[in-house]
């Protein structure tokens, strides 16, 4: 008997717990669906079900068997969308749910080489700071942050991950010194999301192991950007991703602090309500931000302005 049919029909009795409604899901008889199972046990050599006359359960072996099944089975028709995708032209409109300062940042370069290989696809674009739901909100597809989605039914795809970077300018450095342990924070005028993004305390991993610092907090705001724009007056210190000050440092606007301790990554997904049957728009779209992200070089810090890096020296 086909192998991979045995693998569906084995998949849908364990998920629908019988082979009468699993065998009209698929759209077979419940005799066929029953030798796809047999077939299935016999070329594995072990019990997949325990069957009674009242009810069906998984064995030990039918419950690795299903894992692996499933995955194999939603790789396998991931494929052949993708083949289906590129075989009919994106058209419609597409929407796309993005945090506000990611989608500031990186989007506009995306959604202008997208549009140009898919002329035919209209981006419709919402900036958030906030939970989503996807399939509730009829959103196409998301860029989300890890802690920001929690639903079992949703399909991610990593995007990319970006480091937190302690940062301020030199002006601020010049004046009030540069910190160069964790713990020297406490001393400084700190610019900070509110304790329900990452709680009161930073813990940075450095050489001696983890450190816990409680910042003292000068000014709180719940927008990155906005941070950025307090930390660019000469404010205070900031934790801010690398994607959002990654030019500031590379122009000299920022000095990065404590370069020997590293915080906690940020991880950004892709996130689309399913897998079944999935339109070429979202399709290829979800393929393209992959394509751009991998191909995208990560921006590198230039060295500290001379004057930042002899005022580090002298503090330290």
């Amino acid at each position: 008997m086909d192998h991979l049919q045995s693998m569906r029909v084995f998949a849908k009795v364990a998920e629908l717990g019988g082979f009468a409604r699993a065998a009209t899901a698929v759209g077979i008889s419940s005799a066929v669906a029953t030798r796809h199972v047999a077939d299935l046990e016999g070329r594995l050599g072990t019990r997949l079900l325990n069957r009674t006359t009242r009810s069906l359960s998984l064995t030990e072996a039918g419950q690795v068997y299903l894992e692996r099944a499933r995955q194999i089975l939603d790789e396998l028709e991931d494929v052949e969308q993708m083949v289906v995708a590129r075989n009919h032209e994106p058209v419609g409109t597409l929407r796309i749910v993005a945090p506000v300062v990611f989608g500031l940042h990186n989007l506009a370069p995306v959604l202008q080489s997208f549009t140009a290989r898919y002329p035919k696809v209209v981006p419709d674009v919402t900036l958030v700071s906030r939970q989503v739901d996807l399939v509730e909100e009829g959103y196409d597809v998301g860029i989300v942050a890890v802690r920001q989605m929690r639903s079992s039914t949703i399909v991610t795809r990593r995007l990319m991950s970006s480091r937190m970077t302690v940062c301020a300018t030199p002006t601020y450095l010049h004046k009030r010194g540069v910190p160069t342990r964790p713990e020297r924070l406490a001393e400084h005028a700190c610019l900070s999301l509110p304790t329900e993004y990452f709680g009161d305390e930073r813990v940075f991993s450095g050489p001696n192991g983890e450190v816990r610092v409680r910042p003292a907090n000068a000014i709180v705001a719940n927008n990155t950007e906005m941070l950025r724009q307090f930390a660019l007056l000469d404010m205070g210190v900031a934790v801010l991703p690398d994607y959002l000050v990654g030019r500031d440092l590379e122009r000299g606007r920022f000095v990065k602090l404590l370069p020997e301790y590293e915080l906690p990554q940020i991880e950004i997904n892709i996130a689309y309500p399913s897998r079944h049957h999935l339109p070429a728009k979202v399709r290829t779209f979800v393929d393209h931000l992959v394509e751009h992200f991998a191909q995208a070089e990560p921006i590198k810090p230039a060295r500290a302005p001379a004057g930042a890096e002899r005022l580090a020296e002298a503090v330290a």
